[in-house]
């Protein structure tokens, strides 16, 4: 009972709760039968300032599946609207996910949020239900993300129950523990712009001020100064994404956080052989959200939510604060991409020695993250080549010009592949390596899960035995192609 009690003894402050009745509808969870925990997150427990041992296994069991709160929890669905693919839908809102509550943590308030909790009156046509592929895959994600810095929502732990649940195909019914410091979507704002409803317009933009951004409000323009937050932190998380080869695949106004984490994953997907146009999900007939589309759909994105705020905010300081936009991403991706290949200093044309290794991973069909890491363990400047990785007559041209690039740094061979080693992962999300943890899982082992959640959470350092979860796909794997009820 011990452990339980530090779980339990979580404070909450549902804000949401209080806001006018509209914003939401009050749902209890469906109970789901015969729920099993597979696994806590200790990422995930730390952002509630908890430990994962300390969590108590039949609570924690209990809450996922339905049957149990925590004192002081209030769930809710939230409303909302957004963008789909381009088009406005005024009909959204949590759909099979309820905010539990907003607890107050020693790392600032912190929303939990269950998904596969059951229909609300925004679920439409779907069955309230989460499959257990999309609930580990989101499990993962948050790991693997936050591993290697990027801003994201986290999962607490994942449980699978008795149901048997209709997607493609028959799947085992699971529900997720998310973790976020806030839910609130470019699509709360853009739903109360439709709805000319200036004064709650400015009602939620102060709550997110004065909740999650309380430094802004001492500002001349807090509400400008909260667009530009908004703004900087999408360019930045963008260019994190670009980086890392991430493909969110999703990029629904919907799905865009205000606080700019990474929300709602879907049919995302890491790379593994360099595709600039690559589109996991294969309902994006026209590749809308394909990789290379990413940081001009953010800031058609933002240019929405800046529409949304015109009530607040005069229109042509809105486009001043869009304008800042490129700079940013550009400035931020040059700055990762630089140490991931080892540069300390910036010069003039290293964009284009960037763009140039690009090319040379698309040309040859090189897997991206081993080729990095590749990058990270061999003495480059001292002759060793990348013929295993890069089997392309191009590579020994490219090479020579990074030598000669790498002779203008300060820093010795030594100290630079250590720096590179600590930002180019090992351990990727990779979809062939989650299908097999799935797959585990769905047969009732969850061990091969564990282990990967843990090589995620510290994807730069090398484990061994376990290189078989730095493996790429086989050469001759179709390509990734998912649903968004991955």
């Amino acid at each position: 009972m011990a452990r339980d009690s530090s779980f339990e003894s979580l404070t909450f402050d549902n804000v949401w709760s209080r806001f006018p009745d509209d914003f939401f509808a009050r749902v209890a969870p469906t109970a789901r039968v015969d729920t099993q925990l597979l696994d806590v997150s200790p990422t995930g427990a730390r952002a509630l300032g908890l430990e994962a041992d300390a969590l108590g296994g039949e609570t924690l069991t209990a809450l996922l599946s339905g049957e149990r709160l925590l004192p002081g929890m209030d769930p809710l669905a939230q409303k909302y609207t957004g963008h789909q693919f381009g088009t406005y839908n005024p009909a959204l809102g949590d759909g099979r996910g309820l905010l539990l509550g907003e607890a107050i943590t020693p790392n600032g308030p912190m929303d939990l949020h269950l998904k596969g909790a059951g229909q609300t009156p925004y679920s439409r046509f779907g069955d309230g239900r989460a499959v257990l592929r999309s609930s580990i895959r989101e499990y993962l994600a948050g790991e693997a993300m936050a591993g290697l810095k990027i801003p994201t929502t986290l999962a607490l732990a994942v449980a699978v129950n008795g149901e048997k649940v209709m997607r493609e195909r028959v799947e085992p019914g699971a529900t997720l523990l998310r973790l976020a410091q806030s839910h609130v979507r470019f699509g709360h704002f853009e739903w109360l712009y439709q709805q000319q409803r200036t004064e709650d317009l400015e009602c939620l933009l102060r709550h997110v001020i004065d909740r999650h951004r309380p430094d802004l409000a001492q500002h001349e323009a807090p509400f400008e100064s909260m667009f530009q937050d908004v703004v900087t932190r999408t360019a930045e998380l963008i260019a994190r994404w670009q980086a890392y080869g991430f493909v969110h695949a999703v990029m629904n106004t919907d799905n865009m956080s205000i606080l700019g984490l990474t929300l709602d994953y879907g049919p995302y997907a890491f790379m593994d052989r360099f595709e600039r146009d690559l589109t996991p999900n294969h309902t994006d007939a026209t590749g809308r959200y394909a990789f290379d589309q990413q940081p001009g759909v953010a800031l058609w994105n933002l240019s929405v939510l800046g529409q949304s705020l015109t009530p607040l905010i005069a229109t042509e300081r809105l486009r001043e604060i869009l304008d800042t936009y490129e700079p940013t991403l550009q400035s931020a991706y040059a700055i990762l991409m630089r140490g991931r290949l080892g540069l300390e200093t910036a010069q003039d044309d290293d964009g284009e020695l960037i763009d140039s290794w690009l090319s040379l991973l698309e040309t040859s069909r090189a897997d991206f993250h081993r080729s990095f890491r590749a990058l990270s363990d061999q003495d480059v400047a001292g002759g060793v080549s990348l013929t295993e990785e890069i089997p392309h007559a191009d590579r020994d041209a490219w090479l020579d010009r990074y030598r000669e690039r790498l002779a203008s740094e300060n820093r010795s061979d030594t100290e630079r592949l250590a720096a590179m080693r600590r930002v180019n992962p090992l351990y990727v999300l990779r979809t062939h390596l989650a299908q097999q943890v799935i797959e585990s899982a769905a047969e009732g082992d969850a061990g091969p899960l564990r282990t990967f959640r843990t090589l995620l959470a510290s994807p730069f350092e090398a484990r061994p035995g376990m290189e078989v979860w730095a493996e790429a796909p086989a050469a001759s794997a179709p390509p990734v192609v998912l649903s968004c009820s991955s």
